[in-house]
């Protein structure tokens, strides 16, 4: 492994004659290879001394008359006696391995070279010791112990030092060795003579393992507790040094420091940290008020209100009102928007002042006045919240949505470090679907779980509106496996909308079991989500699966609760257009003709006031002469397209298959059908009208157990009751009729049955 110009040397040494004068210096620090380029000289002729660092001024001296002489040692301790005698020597340096070398030492292949190389730094003695591994062994950290152990005690206090990151801090390890940086200096120098540095002063990554696994834990400890108190005191960062403490069992200010260092980007740890703070005591107002925060941005909102009502029932004002605001926030997670608002009033500080007023909207009492906020990103995202709420109760619905999506955009580069009772980016979401803008939604939601706005706190309600969207658009497969990826314990707020995507999804695709099986869980979720604004997309499923369940009227004060909020802000058009519509499907669900006109009429008052009422108002009134019977192809398929513009996929393509089979006209329903089909984004199918059926192409291509199995549910048997006669599963029978459905391109089953009577008669 020997380059050129030391091999040279090296045969100029092996072929010196007796009485030639020649003097080799090999000087580099330990595990270079300098024992080992020793070994290759083969000249008896020669004096060879290893480790002449270590040997007195009178052993120095006596070699001076040697004069075939080859000394390898260390670049320090610096000995005059030593210089004097290496002075006008040949000198062979000696350097790390290069990564072409490591691989030519080991003859392994690159992810092993790659990891080596990075854990020796191409030392070559670590090379050898470490071998042609990916981890590494027990085995090689032990044998650094006799190198360690030999080390006078400033320089391992040093090494511990650098395994805790300070060995690049002369200020700190001044205090800590009690040295000049003059004596500091000496001591890296020292360290660096051990082979243990890499070339910027720090550990090697093997040897920081050793320092790590080798010395005794009570000194490593007092060693990091003594740099982060250096640290501590002259306002630098010490969060690192503190986090290898964490159970350890001390505590102190030091832990509190790196707590609040730690809250922007790790709640959790920063949770951790302030509750080992306290050593195992009661914490201070502030510490409590703190822990507070760093809980509820973690999530763990039981945690968060304990340590807050703490802090608000103790006599240390000076905290109480930071405690209520994290309590505020936690109850409006928790759904309890009325005494979260109650909350942030009373902490009375420029932020709560904002979000109160966001609360009193959203539990229907009018708030006019935008009070001034501090000039930071979250006081201006407040503001741009509490006035885009304003904005979408007074009617200016273009601007609250503009207004909201500013704040979201604002609100970005705080990412999860800001804790918030709701996010801009929900609340713009919401006002979009309410308002027809369901693609501004999508990018408003996407870009806030790309940055992760509001931390893990507003993750799950993020994703649960654009599983909304999804669900929406009658992607509900899709929408069903986003739910699904955030299964969990659900804090109420985010459980009511996570149980209403849950009875949604079964609705629409008419699945009455899971209807049923879940409708519990939506009696529970609103009973325990008291009606706001900001939950009327729930009531409004709701609703719809209630009338399809026959139990309307467990859901009927939670409705009229609903009116009431809304009357009390004036019967905003954004907010009530979508729970009319809601309310019309279940009318119609429930065959409830009277009130179904009732909420079309109500729909039929703000038809002016924007697109989407007036799109929707117009499908009401469609919908409802579909219902009687009186389809319209032309103004079937336009209403159609309006509801899909504004982001009601679904309902769009059930308005024109509803129509479809319900016309007397055969071209017009084949038109409607493929018009149904087109709107949810499915391809049309070539079809054909026989009678009164409109039947696919390929309907011939079913097989013969596709047809056992039509031939029995048109019987009238449940899917137990045909997997019982054919010997199957109920599921089985299940993918069956999905797959027939989706081959003969039915959008409902009644489509579905319809054709599968003219198949199984022909």
């Amino acid at each position: 492994m020997l380059d050129d110009s030391v091999r040279g040397v090296l045969d100029r040494v092996n072929d010196a004659a007796v009485g030639t004068s020649l003097r080799v210096v090999v000087a580099a620090p330990g595990g270079h290879g300098k024992t080992a380029l020793l070994a290759e000289i083969t000249n008896p002729a020669v004096r060879v001394v290893d480790d002449a660092h270590l040997l007195d001024d009178a052993a120095l001296a006596e070699l001076a008359t040697e004069p075939l002489l080859v000394l390898a040692h260390r670049p320090w301790p610096r000995r005059a006696a030593l210089a004097d005698l290496t002075r006008g020597a040949v000198v062979v340096p000696l350097a790390p391995f290069t990564r072409d070398q490591v691989r030519e030492f080991l003859h392994a292949p690159k992810p092993v070279v790659d990891f080596v190389f990075g854990q020796t730094g191409g030392v070559p003695g670590y090379v050898e010791r470490l071998g042609a591994v990916t981890e590494v062994p027990a085995e090689v950290l032990a044998a650094f112990r006799a190198e360690l152990d030999w080390l006078d005690p400033g320089l391992q206090k040093f090494l511990l030092a650098a395994e805790a990151g300070a060995a690049q801090r002369l200020d700190l390890l001044s205090a800590l060795l009690d040295k000049d940086f003059d004596e500091v200096s000496d001591i890296i120098e020292a360290a660096r003579a051990t082979g243990l540095l890499a070339e910027d002063g720090t550990l090697l990554p093997l040897a920081h393992r050793a320092v790590g696994a080798l010395t005794r834990t009570e000194r490593r400890i007092a060693v990091r507790q003594k740099l982060a108190q250096l640290q501590l005191e002259r306002g630098g960062p010490v969060l690192e040094l503190v986090r290898p403490l964490l159970d350890t069992g001390i505590g102190g200010p030091v832990f509190a420091a790196a707590a609040r260092e730690a809250l922007p980007s790790d709640p959790a740890l920063a949770a951790r940290l302030f509750q080992a703070s306290t050593g195992g005591g009661a914490p201070s107002g502030e510490t409590a008020a703190s822990w507070a925060t760093a809980a509820a941005m973690a999530g763990d909102l039981d945690g968060a209100l304990r340590l807050a009502d703490q802090v608000i029932g103790s006599a240390d004002s000076s905290y109480r009102r930071t405690a209520a605001e994290v309590a505020a926030v936690a109850l409006a997670h928790r759904g309890q928007l009325a005494r979260s608002t109650e909350l942030f009033r009373w902490a009375a500080t420029p932020y709560a002042a904002a979000f109160a007023g966001i609360g009193l909207i959203g539990t229907g009492h009018r708030f006019e006045e935008v009070p001034p906020q501090p000039p930071t990103m979250l006081g201006g995202a407040a503001s741009l919240m509490l006035q885009g709420v304003s904005q979408s109760v007074s009617g200016a619905e273009t601007a609250a949505l503009s207004t909201l999506v500013r704040a979201s955009s604002m609100l970005e580069p705080a990412g999860g470090a800001v804790l918030l009772p709701d996010s801009p980016a929900a609340l713009a979401a919401l006002v979009a679907v309410h308002c027809g803008e369901p693609n501004v939604a999508e990018s408003v939601l996407d870009r806030a779980v790309e940055t992760g706005t509001g931390g893990v706190l507003m993750s799950v309600r993020h994703r649960l509106l654009q599983a909304w969207l999804h669900m929406l658009r009658g992607n509900l497969a899709v929408a069903r496996e986003a739910l699904m990826a955030l299964r969990g314990a659900f804090e109420p707020r985010d459980w009511i909308f996570a149980v209403a995507l849950e009875v949604g999804v079964a609705r629409r695709n008419s699945d009455l079991a899971t209807l049923r099986r879940t409708w519990e869980q939506a009696c529970e979720a609103v009973l325990r989500h008291p009606v706001d604004l900001f939950s009327l997309l729930p009531l409004g499923e709701f609703a719809a699966a209630a009338a399809r369940l026959r139990d309307q009227e467990r859901l009927a004060p939670h409705l009229a609760q609903a009116r009431g909020l809304l009357r009390s802000l004036g019967d905003p058009p954004l907010w009530t257009t979508q729970l009319h519509w809601s309310l019309l499907h279940a009318a119609i669900i429930d065959e409830n003709t009277g009130l179904a006109e009732e909420h079309a009429a109500a729909l039929a008052l703000n038809r002016d006031r924007s697109r989407y009422c007036s799109v929707v108002s117009a499908a009401a009134e469609c919908w409802l002469d579909v219902v009687a019977g009186k389809v319209d192809a032309d103004r079937v398929e336009e209403t159609a397209r309006g509801l899909h513009a504004v982001g009601l996929w679904w309902d769009a393509s059930r308005l024109a298959g509803q129509a479809a089979i319900r016309t007397s006209d055969r071209q017009a329903m084949v038109r409607l059908l493929d018009c149904a089909r087109l709107l949810q984004g499915r391809a049309v199918s070539a079809r054909r009208v026989v009678g009164d059926v409109v039947v696919a192409e390929d309907a011939g291509k079913l097989s013969d157990r596709e047809r056992e199995v039509a031939r029995l549910v048109l019987e009238g048997m449940t899917y137990k009751q045909v997997g019982d006669r054919l010997f199957i599963s109920a599921k089985t029978v299940e993918h069956h009729m999905a797959r027939m459905r989706q081959r003969l391109g039915s959008t409902s089953r009644s489509d579905l049955l319809a054709q599968l009577r003219h198949i199984v008669a022909s």
